[in-house]
């Protein structure tokens, strides 16, 4: 059964909608209000609030630290400076992704390693023989996203901690409400945001802060069911939605090389051995199946085959993470893995992999489109990802 994370106190008093789901073991808030909308425009338009403490969170320490990040993670973290965050990910020997995810260089041979699904086994299993240290520290670190334009000038008016000078992917500490935290530039959104990364105990400190001197910020606490439609414009992909780990897939088309998913500038094959290494040389030197899109569907067409059948298309609050077959003619070359109306952008957008002879920017193709339970189709063009990425993301605050 799932358990309430450091800030549940503070999320089920605001949770009007009572709409949760389970992640990785805790209660998380799909939506505080009836409709995500307030949410998904504070995260484009002011700032807004996520618990995003359910993320596993590993410290690695020790001699070899850097040795064993090194042999697990398909990036040099030796061009890595300390206080610099990365993205990247890790794959089995035959170069398929396992997960994704960010590892902060703390020290010269201390890192914060977050992932999406459980990852110790695989750390340790990795590091044995070495003199490393690999510590779970998702129930010691509690973690928020404050993302959007104003989130900045917030932080700005509550910490010590230089956030006028935070570049993109870079780390630095401070205080807030007196309690010691640590905050990065990073975030799932796309947009200008930091994530601040909080002793469990003193987490509701931190909230209340926040919360309170966010008010002037517009702040406003924000789900999951926003989280993810912001997500698809900025190109970001969900584990097990746009594509499986390693780990748990079924059959060879469920595991994705990194090529396949647009992780090709992640994959360092100059620097020392790593775990795939020799996999990924052969995907880099013949090529790969499979690439992943990003779709614009012609709206215009959408309305056209709902009203053959004398009804209106509603464009789609949420983001659907079920899977739909894409064609070229009769010919089925791929799927879209989520698909979102962007209310920022006005269009219907989807992730999708698709077969690589069809993936360039321009490449017409076609979408299913079931309407009264006829399987339709409308055309769905190859454009270039993200769909929204704006300069403030990586500019410095003013």
């Amino acid at each position: 059964m799932p358990v309430g994370t450091a800030f549940h106190e503070r999320t089920l008093a605001l949770c009007h909608s009572l709409s949760y789901r389970e992640w990785s073991g805790y209660y998380t808030v799909s939506v505080y209000e009836v409709h995500h909308e307030h949410e998904y425009n504070a995260i484009r338009n002011a700032c807004a609030l996520i618990d995003i403490s359910p993320l596993y969170k590993y410290l690695v320490t020790g001699k070899d630290a850097t040795k064993l990040v090194n042999r697990i993670i398909t990036r040099d973290v030796n061009k890595v400076a300390i206080g610099q965050v990365i993205y990247c990910c890790w794959c089995d020997e035959d170069g398929k992704v396992i997960d994704d995810g960010t590892i902060t260089r703390l020290e010269e041979n201390k890192y914060r390693w977050t992932a999406a699904d459980p990852s110790l086994r695989w750390l340790r299993q990795n590091g044995l023989n070495m003199d490393v240290q690999i510590e779970d520290i998702s129930e010691q670190t509690a973690a928020l996203a404050l993302q959007g334009p104003t989130s900045a000038k917030l932080l700005k008016a509550i910490t010590d901690a230089d956030i006028a000078n935070l570049k993109y992917f870079r780390k630095t500490s401070g205080k807030i409400a007196g309690v010691p935290v640590d905050i990065s530039r990073t975030g799932y959104t796309g947009d200008l945001g930091y994530e601040i990364w909080i002793p469990w105990n003193d987490a509701v400190k931190v909230w209340d802060e926040l919360m309170a001197k966010g008010k002037q910020f517009d702040i406003h606490a924000a789900g999951m069911l926003a989280l993810d439609v912001s997500r698809v414009e900025a190109g970001l992909l969900l584990i097990e939605v746009d594509y499986s780990s390693s780990k748990k897939a079924l059959i060879p088309s469920q595991k994705y090389s990194p090529y396949e998913l647009g992780f090709g500038k992640m994959v360092h094959l100059d620097k020392e051995n790593f775990i795939g290494k020799h996999a990924l040389a052969r995907d880099a030197k013949n090529g790969v199946g499979r690439q992943l899109v990003g779709l614009e569907v012609d709206w215009v067409e959408v309305e056209e085959e709902f009203d053959k059948f004398g009804l209106s298309p509603a464009a789609p609050s949420q983001a659907s993470r079920v899977a739909v077959p894409v064609y070229s003619g009769e010919r089925q070359v791929g799927k879209a893995t989520t698909t979102a109306f962007s209310p920022l952008l006005k269009k219907l957008i989807a992730l999708a992999s698709v077969s690589t002879e069809f993936s360039k920017v321009g490449t017409k193709l076609q979408m299913e489109l079931t309407i009264e339970a006829q399987r339709k189709q409308t055309t769905a063009t190859v454009v270039p990802l993200p769909f929204f990425n704006p300069k403030r993301k990586t500019a410095l605050p003013v």
